[in-house]
């Protein structure tokens, strides 16, 4: 019998335990969480889009003219006229021959991946990736090279032993936890030498970097060196589903190929019409990118002046870390006291004691509420008894046993789920799920 209490009962002793909070209305930089109103510093709705009149009509339209959902899957009967609209212009928009809609950036990452990586090929993959980009790497069977984060050097030594077999690098452009970015231009180059594929997921890029807000690839102009670029319509375009940009030969391979594509229902025409009027939008609006880099400058400079480390973030996500999970959860408790929620981020989406609060910066936050959004911040820290200057932890009153937390996720890491023979690329080093 699986002991699904005991199971709860030692995440909970963990200080590992998670709840629901509700928000009433739309999603914006104000919100009111658990009926109490408050400025919302943890969407992803970055360009603040997914209440925009203009989106929200084009939803209501489409569930009118297309009904709610599509009731089947993409190779059904699934694929719509605003599947396929919405498509071509995302490969316009990316600068690609093709585009390939998916039920969801989770779908996507984790379907593309186990569909060009087989059982004896290589994935090397960023010891920071997020659970869907690990997911996907599992999912494949191949072995797995974990290099360190942003690491060239280790990524080209694992190239080079890994002797002409066929091989996949995968990275995201902005990582999704502290806001840092990767190192495209090395990590092309490194593909390009050794004759391997590179997926680029540019789900937190795209809307928030580049020209016209394409992502980090469009700004460093290797949109063209990427056999596959992975994008989200459920953060800067507001709704719900993800995409692959990529050449005619690869969609149609992903097509038959990728899984959690063939074997899911197609997105909803509502979120897909939704999507195409916040792409319009941004289109017409390139300003509303400037204007998010703005604001996390303004964010970024009032939590230095606070005293906190960012962990060389150069976007609009950001990660005040904290150490211990009890100790984070009460700043977030003590912040949303004063009328602030940025939500607390604990293990195993982070290393064991690395808990933190992510923060993640709206264009339609305004400049003065970030400015006093950072203070905040810092008068919670000191509630709780958080330096942010402090390397030390603080100790948790759950009293956690570091050894015990440790093999809880190496637990968590190890899931019985078969790989190719070891060596190098053992498949236990892939990273923790992020």
């Amino acid at each position: 019998m699986i002991e699904i209490e005991a199971r709860l009962g030692e995440l909970k002793s963990l200080g590992l335990g998670r709840r629901v909070r509700m928000v009433s209305g739309p999603q914006g930089p104000h919100v009111v969480l658990d009926g109490k109103p408050v400025l919302l510093l943890c969407s992803d709705n970055y360009l603040g889009l997914a209440d925009h009149p203009r989106v929200r009509e084009a939803a209501a339209e489409a569930a009118m003219r297309w009904g709610v959902g599509a009731g089947a899957s993409r190779l059904v009967s699934g694929t719509m006229t605003v599947h396929r609209r919405l498509e071509e212009r995302l490969a316009a928009f990316m600068r690609r021959e093709s585009a390939l809609l998916f039920g969801s950036g989770f779908l996507a990452n984790a379907g593309v991946i186990a569909a060009l990586a087989r059982p004896g090929d290589i994935v090397f993959s960023d010891e920071l990736n997020p659970a869907s980009l690990i997911d996907g790497c599992r999912l494949s069977r191949a072995e797995v090279f974990v290099y360190d984060h942003g690491d060239v050097e280790h990524l080209a030594w694992g190239l080079g032993q890994a002797q002409g077999r066929a091989a996949l690098i995968v990275s995201e452009a902005v990582f999704s936890m502290d806001g840092d970015v990767a190192p495209l231009e090395d990590i092309v180059e490194l593909a390009e030498r050794h004759r391997v594929r590179l997926l680029i997921d540019e789900s937190h890029g795209i809307g928030a970097l580049g020209p016209g807000g394409r992502g980090l690839l469009a700004e460093l102009g290797l949109e063209d060196h990427v056999d596959v670029i992975l994008g989200t319509l459920e953060k800067s375009l507001g709704s719900y589903g993800a995409f692959a940009a990529c050449d005619r030969t690869m969609t149609q391979y992903l097509l038959n190929a990728a899984r959690t594509l063939m074997f899911s229902t197609a997105p909803s025409p509502p979120a897909i019409a939704g999507a195409a009027a916040a792409l319009a939008l941004l289109e017409e609006r390139p300003r509303l990118v400037a204007r998010l880099q703005l604001n996390a400058a303004t964010l970024c400079d009032g939590l230095e002046q606070e005293g906190f480390a960012l962990n060389g973030s150069s976007t609009h996500i950001m990660s005040v870390v904290v150490g211990d999970p009890a100790v984070a959860l009460r700043m977030c408790e003590a912040a949303l006291s004063r009328g602030l929620f940025a939500q607390t981020i604990v293990p195993p989406a982070v290393p064991a004691l690395g808990a933190r609060l992510r923060l993640t910066v709206m264009a339609s936050h305004r400049a003065e509420e970030l400015q006093a959004a950072a203070r905040v911040l810092g008068k919670a820290a000191g509630d709780v008894g958080f330096d942010p200057q402090s390397t030390v932890l603080v100790e948790s009153d759950l009293d956690i046993d570091l050894e015990e937390f440790e093999e809880h996720d190496e637990r968590e890491d190890r899931e019985p789920t078969e790989a190719a023979p070891g060596g190098l690329f053992d498949y236990e080093r892939i990273a923790r799920a992020a």
